[in-house]
């Protein structure tokens, strides 16, 4: 079929809307059609607090068809495109004073020892997303995203004197400046996807008088592609406008007014919905290729959410400090089991989403799921419950329960993400020299 030479940067417009489209191979120049119908790789770093119950975590076989504990239990419908990883380490949270929290989740993707100040004062290092951020970034709206579910600022200290921005912030742009993250869905939506300034409630509210449905506003613009693209791109984008449609009509029941900024969401959803709009918003940002790297912390770190709809009520850290007791035990296998659910669910989206190639989005993902400890009595740093999901385009093969030796440093599997992005990376972090082997 012809193909009109139009720009990959496609975007409908209308009544003040703008929707970033899926890579749609088919409404490319012909020339770029060879070099642009390999879908890009994404990457995503989720973090969870508190460690995990390790005694209903770890797989007992190894290898391909490996039993799911009862944590890992949800991810079932996926197991073949995700990796539990045992053996490794990221030791540069471990100090001999307290804050491991703090040292943990600083050092979760920059793979360096958060410096203690006794201040609100910090020092850390640049987190793996933003070099990535730097080779690839241009090439997309925003060059990384920041996301989460708890807000909270980055002044003042946190964890045994630690400045707060080490337990609040995963990503770092150097060595001082944590980046904050977005905690606010619709705040998150209309960044990503409205266009405007959010941050402005005049703006805010003139955009949303303009768009009384985006979907609406680009409808007759998406039928007039659709009659210029291959049966396959029309699926994809039927799914894809379905999704932000989907989208856009759950936001609008969780309420009106203006957008706050992250650290200070007006919003009080409960959080299962609030996690389950973040997954969808995720997806949407990868497929319709608005960023190829996110950051998201599902709480901070230390959490002491409760988690009432699971049946454990109390504070997460202190059942984390379960000193052997059965009930702190159960307590904390529902809150990693519906921990894991939720991932579960963000990774079968994605494996239900059409790329390019005609794969899907999970196989041209990776996905690095973990903790800032193992188990939380111990606040050891070694051993840590890690996941690794998707097939990063072909440079892993997933679905297999892989053992390393005692405190294999995780910045080599850091290494071999952003060269599965197109990275090129030898070393990272202060103990990272090689990419993670046993991937393939």
């Amino acid at each position: 079929m012809s193909r009109t030479p139009w720009s990959r940067r496609t975007v409908l417009r209308a009544a003040g809307a703008s929707l970033m489209l899926p890579f749609l191979p088919s409404i490319m120049p012909r020339a770029a059609w060879a070099q642009e119908s390999k879908p890009p790789v994404r990457l995503l770093f989720w973090y969870v607090p508190n460690g995990m119950h390790m005694a209903d975590w770890k797989p007992s076989g190894t290898g391909e068809g490996y039993d799911l504990p009862y944590i890992l239990e949800p991810l079932a419908p996926v197991q073949s495109k995700v990796s539990v990883l045992t053996g490794l380490a990221n030791m540069n949270g471990s100090y001999p004073r307290p804050g491991d929290h703090a040292r943990g989740t600083g050092c979760f993707i920059t793979c360096r020892t958060p410096e203690y100040t006794g201040d609100a004062s910090v020092r850390l290092g640049v987190s793996v997303d933003q070099l990535v951020a730097d080779m690839i970034g241009e090439e997309t709206p925003f060059p990384s995203v920041q996301l989460g579910l708890d807000g909270g600022a980055n002044s003042g200290q946190c964890d045994s004197g630690y400045g707060c921005s080490y337990v609040r912030s995963i990503s770092w742009r150097d060595e001082l400046t944590p980046l904050p993250k977005m905690t606010d869905p619709r705040l998150v939506f209309d960044r990503l996807f409205g266009g405007g300034t959010v941050s402005d409630p005049v703006a805010a509210a003139r955009r949303r008088a303009l768009q009384l449905s985006v979907l609406d506003a680009v409808g007759d613009d998406a039928a007039s592609l659709a009659g210029k693209m291959s049966a396959s791109d029309k699926r994809k984008l039927d799914q894809y406008l379905t999704g932000v449609r989907e989208v856009e009509k759950r936001l609008e029941g969780l309420g009106g007014g203006s957008c706050s900024e992250p650290e200070r969401p007006e919003r009080n959803l409960d959080v299962p919905t609030r996690a389950a709009v973040m997954n969808e918003l995720m997806a949407v940002a990868f497929e319709c290729d608005v960023t190829r790297t996110i950051s998201y912390m599902f709480a901070n770190g230390g959490s002491g959410r409760s988690h009432s709809w699971v049946g454990a009520g109390g504070d997460h850290h202190g059942y984390s400090h379960h000193q052997g007791n059965a009930s702190n035990h159960a307590a904390l296998r529902e809150i990693d089991r519906w921990e894991v659910s939720m991932f579960a669910n963000f990774l079968q989206r994605l494996d239900s989403t059409e790329d390019a190639d005609g794969s899907t989005l999970l196989d041209n993902t990776l996905i690095l799921f973990g903790s800032e400890i193992s188990d939380g009595d111990r606040h050891n740093h070694d051993d840590l419950p890690v996941l690794l999901a998707g097939g990063g385009g072909g440079a892993v093969g997933p679905g297999r329960h892989v053992v390393y030796p005692r405190r294999t440093p995780i910045a080599n599997l850091l290494i071999s993400m952003a060269n599965a992005a197109g990275v090129p990376m030898s070393s990272f972090g202060t103990d990272g020299t090689e990419p993670l082997g046993g991937l393939t």
